[in-house]
């Protein structure tokens, strides 16, 4: 199936199970078909547990849902394994999409998110990409990719890859707009995710600046609706699929809600204007012993 253009993103934080597994169920019934997932977020459990209580009770049917979970960087040496794994937590016998959540290698059982100096291993994402491909291969997986890939990483990973990947998903609102990466991805038929497409206001790695941006809060008040509506259809309008997150129903129910208006040419070009700032930078992925990155510059590969 398609991948829909709006998911139900679950990396939380903190994490309240019953909280999850009720805004799960209230986003299938608002109309969600698309779920994100990943081993460290620690919510695979509780969405499989939601979800297969809607496959039972009849709500919807498993060929109408879109599962996305990623792999973890200590389980770079098996992603069968960890497939496997994930699948057992989910209570699926596949998953949608599967993704290689970070370009690293870690040991496993790694510190998160910032590992410690020996808790790094060196970093061989062909060995990693053949493990991906087996999850496809075995039926595991409809599809395979990445996240937080730069065009380099991605296009490096092009020259030996016997099944490109689906999707690259990363950070992307309108204060980092991607557009290069969009452009990349665009021309080798990558499909662009967008992980918090709100900025990640309330997380530990977010921001407010998304959210409380005046443009954006201009452009929300002239058309009727919420800053995240706009948010969320800007994404929309740029051809990639946004995955926010609230376990509020009102919230749940007011982000899905971005189907039937557009934003204006004007209101395009004033976001195209904004300042453009990454949020997400990981500098705790950065040394000068034992990580492949050296630097930012490195882990970004110039795209920061």
């Amino acid at each position: 199936m398609a991948i829909p253009l709006i998911g139900f993103g679950t990396a939380a934080s903190p994490s309240n199970i019953d909280q999850m597994k009720e805004a799960v169920a209230t986003a299938i019934q608002v109309g969600y078909r698309h779920f994100d997932t990943a081993s460290i977020y620690g919510t695979e459990s509780a969405l499989g547990e939601a979800l297969n209580n809607a496959f039972l009770n009849g709500t919807v049917r498993r060929d109408k849902i879109f599962v996305s979970s990623k792999l973890f960087a200590g389980d770079h040496h098996d992603p069968v394994s960890a497939l496997k794994t994930t699948l057992k937590n989910l209570q699926l016998e596949y998953l949608d999409l599967y993704l290689i959540h970070w370009p690293i290698n870690l040991r496993k059982g790694a510190s998160h998110p910032n590992p410690r100096e020996e808790e790094f291993l060196p970093l061989d994402i062909k060995s990693i990409w053949r493990g991906m491909e087996q999850c496809k291969e075995l039926g595991l997986t409809k599809s395979i990719g990445v996240s937080n890939f730069s065009c380099k990483k991605i296009g490096d990973l092009l020259t030996y890859a016997n099944i490109y990947p689906a999707v690259n998903q990363v950070e992307m609102h309108p204060l980092w707009q991607q557009k290069k990466l969009r452009d990349f991805c665009r021309n080798v038929n990558i499909h662009v995710s967008a992980w918090s497409p709100l900025g990640g206001r309330g997380t530990f790695y977010g921001s407010n600046s998304v959210m409380e941006n005046p443009v954006i809060g201009e452009i929300a008040e002239k058309h009727g609706k919420t800053v995240a509506q706009v948010l969320l259809r800007w994404g929309l309008e740029h051809g990639v699929s946004v995955l926010p997150k609230s376990y509020t129903k009102s919230r749940i129910t007011e982000n899905y809600n971005i189907f039937e208006w557009s934003l204006t040419g004007e209101d395009r070009e004033k976001i195209r204007n904004l300042p453009q700032k990454k949020i997400v930078r990981r500098e705790g992925l950065i040394n000068s012993t034992t990580s492949p990155y050296r630097t930012l510059q490195d882990l970004w590969d110039g795209e920061i």
